[in-house]
């Protein structure tokens, strides 16, 4: 733990600046005081001036797993922090740091470059490398904790920037340290461990369909632009359309429960999980309930994939909270089951 020294420079200050841009529903929200963090050495500083002030605050990545009201009062630290390195490599593993304000896709892209394979099937994810450990983002098969080594970030309890490894971070099922702490830590840094020995993951379905037709071990790219295509088959472009992708997390029940809902429900898509649990596909859920393709005013529910809630144009959070909670509402009468909402409310 190193005491957080005072910042060398000031990040950019910009009024009532529009966030259109930075959230992919594409809401109009207007941010009071938007800062831009372009280095970690900026943040001791600006949490010190926010604190002295009583200013409510919140850090902003690429702004895809949120929901935005239209104004955002007071501080508002859009995460902008670069770079990416290897910082180590021997014949097991290579160790990579990276900026917390680097995009997410382009960083999979980058490893794929330099020949260090694994994290292909967490491509086309929207957002940042920052806010990835937060959510422990995942997708077929795998999730972003299998490959952290430690995390960097400012403790705004403490007021000095700490580093946590991995085992720290109590990464879970969409879920981590960080996230059961709002508040608390501004995410700066990112290392990762890549395993040098590659095995692809094939289990899921919409990944194994792609590779059936051949014996053949398929290749990293393979598999990233397997990964890259069924992405966007299935989830919209934020820049035609307005989302956040999956809305939901997917339901983990006890086995007990799960083998009622089967007895009951024999087409029901799930998972397996932990032992003793069985995940549902949440996006079946809301399609066998009538959901998918509907719309609701301004907003609705993506019509190639139930899990995603989309923006027409003119909405706003409320109208995407309040068509959530008809879908919750829904699957709870008639599957028992409570949907959780992934995105991070603001």
């Amino acid at each position: 733990m190193n005491s957080a020294q005072n910042a060398p420079n000031s990040p950019k200050l910009t009024p009532n600046m529009g966030l259109k841009h930075r959230n992919t529903f594409g809401f109009e929200v207007c941010a009071e005081l938007a800062y831009e963090i372009t280095a970690a050495e900026q943040i001791p500083g600006l949490m010190q001036q926010i604190a002295e002030q009583k200013l409510p605050w919140r850090v902003l990545g690429g702004g895809s797993n949120v929901i935005l009201p239209k104004l955002l009062p007071g501080a508002t630290l859009l995460m902008n922090i670069p770079g990416q390195e290897i910082t180590q490599s021997d014949e097991s593993n290579a160790l990579i740091t990276v900026g917390a304000g680097v995009n997410w896709h382009e960083f999979v892209s980058w490893t794929i470059e330099q020949q260090l394979p694994g994290l292909e099937n967490l491509a086309l994810i929207p957002g940042t490398v920052g806010a990835a450990p937060i959510q422990n983002i995942g997708a077929y098969g795998a999730e972003v904790a299998d490959f952290i080594d430690s995390i960097e970030a400012f403790d705004t309890v403490t007021h000095a920037f700490v580093t946590l490894p991995k085992e720290a971070c109590r990464f879970a099922y969409r879920d981590s340290y960080f996230k059961q702490n709002p508040h608390r830590f501004i995410l700066t840094k990112v290392a990762f461990k890549i395993p040098k020995a590659w095995e692809p993951r094939l289990q899921y379905a919409d990944i194994a369909k792609q590779f059936s037709a051949t014996d053949a071990k398929p290749t990293v790219q393979q598999i990233f632009t397997a990964v890259c295509n069924i992405r966007s088959q299935k989830l919209p472009d934020p820049k035609v359309i307005g989302n956040a992708g999956s809305f939901f997390q997917n339901p983990i029940v006890p086995d007990q429960q799960y083998g009622d809902l089967l007895k009951q429900y024999p087409q029901l898509v799930s998972y397996p999980d932990q032992a003793g649990m069985r995940k549902l596909a949440a996006g079946w859920l809301i399609d066998q309930c009538g959901f998918k393709g509907l719309r609701a005013g301004p907003v609705g529910v993506y019509q190639n994939q139930a899990l995603v809630l989309v923006n027409h144009g003119d909405g706003t959070a409320e109208d995407i909270l309040g068509l959530a909670k008809s879908i919750q509402d829904k699957v709870r009468e008639v599957y028992g089951v409570q949907l959780e909402i992934e995105p991070n409310i603001f």
